[in-house]
């Protein structure tokens, strides 16, 4: 069965989707029509802007949706039998299964990205990588720290996010080091997402999902908060709120889908990231980077 998977922020590169305005009718009118959705030209930005304007709030998260959902619309045979993405990339997954029109998509990326931002601005938080350390021994030094603190991204064997409040994530960071971690180390991102600091955003966001038509999907994704098969939309909807503040859980939904029958992972968006990670979690499977 044959796997597509959606990447999340941190995938954007200067000059994403470029090539793909200016090869295919389809994706040139998409991305017009996201310029008229967003009220400003994130075209200008994705093909010619810095690093620095792409990490814009506003920018980043859309950027990455689009170039992922369009690229979706132009491959050819584009049948997928599941999907699933990674944090923001769960929005792309759903265009590409049909759960989400390519216009809510947007707008609910783009409310999700200016929520997430509000909250950020609420406390100082953070994240961190922590590397060759048991997932099990991380989760128990997060329990153990007094402060928000907790397992945010399971990524890959080895290889766990952590977020929460600036001060926890630090002294977790120290224990992570003296329990044997080879690195854990402080993230440049703007705040702990998939952590309890984001409950703001949550609320927000969890508004704007409830509003919002979901469609009965042609193929399953697997959802990053249950790392299982979901077809049902009132389902998905309720996993697509809870998750802002929930772990993702890519390591348990690729390993998931793989006892499910996948045998080939194409990676659809900027960067190969999610391909890496796939091939860490099962060195046996074929990954394509679309």
């Amino acid at each position: 069965m044959k796997a597509y998977v959606f990447p999340g922020q941190g995938a954007q590169f200067s000059g994403m989707g470029k090539d793909l305005y200016e090869n295919s009718a389809v994706a040139a009118a998409l991305f017009e029509k996201a310029n008229e959705i967003l009220g400003f030209r994130i075209t200008d930005i994705m093909f010619e802007g810095t690093a620095e304007e792409l990490k814009e709030t506003k920018v980043t998260q859309p950027a990455v949706f689009l170039h992922s959902v369009i690229l979706a619309k132009t491959l050819d045979n584009f049948k997928p039998e599941m999907v699933a993405g990674h944090s923001l990339g769960e929005f792309s997954a759903l265009v590409a299964n049909g759960a989400l029109s390519f216009e809510d998509g947007l707008k609910l990326v783009s409310q999700r990205a200016i929520a997430m931002q509000k909250a950020c601005e609420i406390t100082p938080s953070t994240m961190a990588a922590v590397l060759n350390l048991d997932d099990k021994i991380v989760e128990d030094i997060c329990a153990s720290i007094d402060g928000v603190v907790v397992a945010a991204n399971y990524n890959c064997p080895g290889q766990l996010v952590i977020s929460g409040e600036y001060k926890a994530v630090e002294l977790a960071c120290e224990k992570m080091k003296e329990a044997g971690a080879k690195r854990a180390l402080i993230l440049p991102v703007g705040g702990a997402f998939h952590s309890p600091m984001m409950e703001p955003a949550r609320e927000e966001l969890a508004a704007a999902i409830e509003a919002t038509t979901f469609s009965t999907p042609i193929c399953p994704v697997y959802q990053n908060v249950t790392a299982s098969a979901v077809s049902d939309a009132n389902e998905i909807k309720k996993n697509l709120i809870i998750q802002l503040t929930a772990p993702v859980k890519w390591t348990q939904s690729v390993q998931q889908m793989i006892a499910d029958g996948a045998t080939s992972f194409t990676e659809v968006g900027p960067g190969k990231v999610l391909v890496g990670l796939v091939n860490k979690i099962d060195k046996e499977v074929e990954t394509i980077s679309a």
